[in-house]
């Protein structure tokens, strides 16, 4: 599948397809191939669709994309399913249950993956993103949960997490 961008002033001319073995393929606009190539988010959480790269197996930048949705519709669909496996961040939907309200304390929470359980080290994990209400939580083992509204979250979930904020 051959997915052309438009061309812009910022953003360079290129295919992107995936080969037989389910890679990523970059072709430049001078004929050059690429190939394995990895999409990587200048800001991930803060600005997830400002700032990507498309970086070869040599870990070099080839392509620099401004904003994602320059990219038309079959190439942005095959950089989002690379970049999903890539950015694997659950979000909370609920809190089950808190083992303590100090730190460390573990957490059983409901997420858009399933069921989990976090580790919780000090408050300082908890931080705040563009606004009140968006959260990311750092476990204990380094994986983050992200929490999208936390006014969305029932009355349980933000009862229990009010406690560490």
């Amino acid at each position: 599948m051959n997915a052309p961008l438009s061309p812009s002033p910022a953003t360079p001319a290129f295919q992107l397809a995936r080969n037989p073995h389910g890679r990523l393929v970059l072709t430049l606009a001078d004929g050059t191939a690429h190939e394995g190539i990895t999409p990587v988010r200048a800001f991930p959480i803060a600005a997830p669709g400002e700032g990507l790269s498309l970086v070869g197996a040599d870990g070099h930048e080839l392509v620099w994309i401004p904003r994602l949705e320059l990219v038309a519709g079959p190439a942005r669909q095959l950089i989002e399913e690379e970049l999903e496996v890539r950015e694997f961040v659950p979000t909370i939907e609920k809190i089950v249950a808190v083992s303590s309200f100090s730190t460390p304390s573990t957490w059983d929470v409901e997420t858009d993956r399933g069921p989990a359980r976090l580790v919780l080290k000090a408050e300082e994990d908890i931080r705040r993103l563009g606004g009140r209400t968006r959260l990311l939580i750092a476990g204990g083992d380094g994986m983050q949960f992200r929490v999208k509204d936390t006014t969305a979250l029932d009355r349980h979930s933000r009862r229990l997490l009010e406690r560490f904020l």
